[in-house]
């Protein structure tokens, strides 16, 4: 019998799973009779979809429905939760480890291809700061939003208790650095959040809240343009966050964060979005990457001198044939990213069936941004919004574009019943380590409610994913 041709898909992100999905319908039959197959490998068993990632920071939208869960629907793909640690394109093998073979301690299992999709998108870019890899919180997984929202909280919860002063002072101070997507809306959205909390604690009050935005350039949001950028900083200063441009952080270390304007900050809370990288995994490979990491590839999306393989979205570095600039590059953002996968998945085809292949070519439309609830900013099209009709628009457009009508009509049933209720306010930092309170019985015997709250190593850990019994015990219901 003919082997069936194997087509591997490195990442479960916009690229891996619409690629994913494309292929899934395009050659449903072949899939079925067992001709072709289609592998998927993730570290995740869900596809996260990014732009809601503050809002469900905030309480307006439940974790669960952020993410989409790729085996749904993938059901004719072969998912594989694992990482990719090395890729072998000239042997058409990827070196993969999963639970598994962690747990039978056989090492990585080598899976063989025909076609590879290289789409793992990126991480995090981090700087040598001190204190930051101590003390700093990311905010690019949704584990990452909800531990920020537990712990901003909690931090509401110490300083409503504590009647130390500098503690009080630190838990109320909120220091965001980088003035991108995720930093401005994620800011907004929390700080929206942690204002309309406090009208629950008697000895708060929203003046008493510190939030700082850090960017070292002159300008947030450059993706909607200089004027609505000037119109953010307007908004946010109007809110009484203090925004900072052409400022950098040059230490966070003893949970004082120290800018390079000479100002300095002791805050329990230092969140960091300046910046992604391309993953790690590219760099383990025998594929050409251009100067900043990410896979050199063609306008079809191949990557350049090696044949079978393929990239978009985060990790290549795709031509903008729109562009007026001959070495333009597409931005690596969720826009460009989805509508690249619908390309990538029919050139894979193309390929499978010896047909010409297409170049992709889009130009950029615009982008949304939300400030918090009804505020927001766009630039779409020419046009230009701010206020209520641009966080509608924002709300809109992402509604249409996250996977399956199943998420959407859970968010909009979500958005609807949070127009028509008040927010939930409730910290649950506990399901973050939910044996620790059977652990600590088991170990001395004493009741939980009996054992002190620092007892989770409060002193020297990094204020991030993880807040006491008490902060959960003690934190408003709002029913």
């Amino acid at each position: 019998m003919k082997e069936p041709a194997r087509i591997l898909v490195v990442g479960g992100g916009y690229v891996g799973m619409y690629t994913a999905l494309r292929l899934q319908r395009k050659l449903k039959r072949e899939l079925r009779q067992g001709a072709v197959q289609v592998i998927v490998v993730d570290p995740e068993p869900y596809m996260t979809y990014q732009p809601f990632l503050p809002e469900a920071a905030a309480g307006s939208i439940s974790p669960r429905h952020v993410v989409v869960p790729l085996r749904r629907v993938l059901p004719d793909c072969k998912v594989v939760i694992g990482e990719a640690t090395a890729i072998h394109h000239g042997k058409r093998t990827a070196t993969v480890r999963t639970l598994a073979t962690e747990e039978e301690g056989t090492g990585a299992i080598e899976i063989h291809y025909d076609e590879l999709v290289l789409a793992p998108g990126s991480v995090s870019r981090t700087l040598p700061i001190p204190g930051l890899a101590e003390f700093g919180i990311g905010f690019k997984t949704v584990e990452e939003a909800i531990g920020l929202r537990n712990h901003v909280l909690e931090q509401l919860d110490i300083a409503s208790s504590t009647r130390d002063p500098d503690v009080r002072d630190a838990a109320l101070t909120f220091v965001f650095v980088g003035g991108g997507y995720a930093g401005v809306e994620a800011l907004g959205e929390l700080e929206d959040m942690a204002r309309y909390a406090v009208r629950y604690y008697h000895n708060i009050s929203p003046g008493d809240l510190k939030w700082i935005l850090v960017e070292a350039t002159d300008r947030i949001l450059p993706e909607v343009g200089e004027e609505m950028g000037t119109y953010a900083v307007r908004e946010l200063r109007g809110r009484n966050i203090d925004v900072r441009l052409e400022t950098r952080i040059e230490s966070c270390a003893d949970r004082v964060a120290a800018l390079s304007d000479g100002s300095r900050f002791p805050t329990r809370t230092l969140v960091w979005t300046a910046g992604v990288k391309p993953h790690p995994i590219l760099a383990s490979t025998d594929l050409p990457v251009n100067g900043r990491g990410r896979l050199a590839c063609t306008a079809a999306l191949q990557v350049e001198g090696a044949e079978h393989a393929w990239s978009a979205g985060d990790a290549a570095a795709v031509p903008d044939l729109t562009s007026d600039q001959p070495d333009a590059k597409c931005a690596p953002n969720a826009q460009h990213a989805v509508r690249q996968a619908r390309v990538l998945a029919e050139n894979v085809l193309a390929a499978l069936n010896g047909r010409p292949l297409k170049d992709y070519a889009h130009k950029y439309v615009g982008s949304v941004a939300s400030l918090g609830l009804h505020r927001g900013v766009a630039h779409v099209y020419g046009r230009k919004l701010k206020g209520y009709p641009a966080w509608f628009m924002h709300r809109a457009y992402h509604l249409s574009r996250v996977p399956t009508f199943n998420r959407k009509a859970r968010v909009l049933s979500e958005w609807i019943l949070s127009g028509l209720f008040k927010r939930e306010i409730v910290s649950l930092g506990s399901l973050e380590n939910p044996r620790a309170e059977f652990k600590l019985a088991a170990d001395t015997g004493r009741h939980p409610e009996a054992s002190s709250p620092h007892r989770r190593g409060a002193g020297n850990s990094p204020p991030t994913i993880g807040v006491s019994r008490m902060s959960v015990r003690s934190v408003t219901l709002d029913v």
